[in-house]
Parts: C-alpha cells; structure tokens; sequence
C-alpha cells in the first residue's frame, strides 16, 4: 500500500514550547489513521500545520509525493485534502440542505457570485439529498440547522467533508461533546465510509480509535512514540505508561 501522506522532520514552536518535535508520520492511502496523545500533546497544532491553518518552522509534508508545507489552506484544499474542526462552523440560520448544497457548490467549483441558491440546482441539491442520506439526516433536509441537536450537527459536518470528495480527510475529534448514543451514531457512520475515503482522525474516545483504526500514532510533547494496529498499540508499554495507562 503507498503513502499519501508523509511527514518527515516536522518543527513547531511557540516560545520556548515545542508544539511538535521532530515528528515523522506516514499515512497509507485508503486507511483510518487515528492520532491520539493527552492534553498539550500537539495534536492540533499537528493537524493546523497539515491543513495550512500554520506553518512548520522547518520540515516536510508529502501529499501525494508534493511538499505542501509552504501552500496556503486554500490550495491545499484543491489539491485533495479537507478538514472538519472540533468547533461546529455550520451556518445555523440556514437549511440543512443549504448547508450541505453550499459545501457541495464549493466543491464543484461553482462561483459563489450566482445569486441563485444552491439548492436550487438540481444536481447540487441532489448530491447534497444523497450525503444526507448517508449520515442519516436526509429527514430533516428542510430543517433549520439551528433546530437541530450537537450530535446531528457532527453528523451533518462530516457530510460537509465528504462534499468536498477529497483524497485526504482530516477529522479534528467529531465525537468531541456526544453522548454515548450519538457517538455510537458517529463510529457507525465512519465505520461506513472507512476504506473509500483516506482519513486522519484526532480523536479523544478511546473506545472509538480502538473500533475504528487501522493504524494509531502516539504522540506525546510533539512527537510521535509509537504507531501500530491497535492492538500493537494497546501492548506497547511506553504507550501505555506515557498515555493509556492514565486514562
């Protein structure tokens, strides 16, 4: 299986702090890869810098064998890499389906000067149905997104990412604020789309990364201990005594 991702070497300070440290990573195409680390660990500022929403101070980022650590948020997107964020950015005044259309516009590359609404396009509004459908919100289309419930709303945001039909999807923890129903709703929608799609996820649910995983990187003050299966993961004794063992 090849690489479609490679982290080599990668730098990032704040002051006198070390946000990541050295760090190498490589994420196989069509695989789950889960991050996961305590609290200050780095991981934000990991997937910040994979975005473009910061700058490495030195290092690479392959994607597809290209050094992208220099590209800007904008074109990193229109290469083929998207990203959800822990915080909603749904537009809550709007329609599900708008909010769905909209991102489905945004990456077909339509310009947003038509003064037309998305939904009123026949063939974004029927992507758009389709993606609800596949995170089970199709009946609640013509809702107001306000209307809706936190964990309907991680669902509808990951429909915002698979809109954009990216090659690499990075999921900042969306079981961030679910309850246990909901973050079961989530593992199985994932679990769904797992394999079509090559994915990045920050997560803090263990129970979640343990059912979901391929492969897990550890990372701890910014730098990545160990990367295996799960199960390799759950036996490894640094892992265990630097995170795991804590929880």
């Amino acid at each position: 299986m090849t690489d479609i991702l490679q982290i080599q070497s990668l730098n990032k300070s704040f002051g006198g702090i070390k946000a990541t440290d050295d760090l190498n990573l490589s994420v196989q195409t069509g695989e789950l890869h889960a991050i996961i680390g305590p609290n200050g660990a780095g991981k934000t500022t990991l997937i910040s810098q994979l975005s473009g929403g910061q700058k490495p101070d030195t290092g690479k980022i392959l994607f597809k064998g290209r050094n992208i650590a220099g590209q800007p948020a904008y074109k990193r997107a229109s290469l083929g890499i998207t990203r959800s964020y822990q915080i909603t950015s749904l537009i809550m005044e709007m329609s599900v389906l708008d909010n769905i259309a909209l991102a489905v516009q945004a990456g077909d590359g339509h310009s947003f000067r038509f003064l037309r609404p998305a939904r009123s396009i026949s063939h974004l509004r029927d992507r758009a149905l389709e993606l609800l459908k596949q995170v089970d919100l199709a009946e609640k289309a013509d809702h107001q997104t306000v209307a809706l419930s936190h964990g309907e709303h991680r669902r509808m945001e990951l429909a915002i990412a698979l809109a954009s039909e990216a090659d690499l999807m990075l999921l900042d923890e969306p079981m961030a604020g679910l309850g246990t129903h909901e973050s079961h709703q989530m593992v199985e929608l994932l679990r769904g789309i797992k394999g079509r799609h090559t994915i990045l996820l920050i997560e803090h649910d263990m129970d979640a990364v343990f059912a979901l995983a391929d492969r897990i990187s550890v990372l701890v003050y910014g730098h990545i201990i160990a990367t295996g299966t799960p199960a390799e993961i759950r036996d490894n004794e640094a892992v265990q005594h630097a995170y795991l063992g804590e929880e």
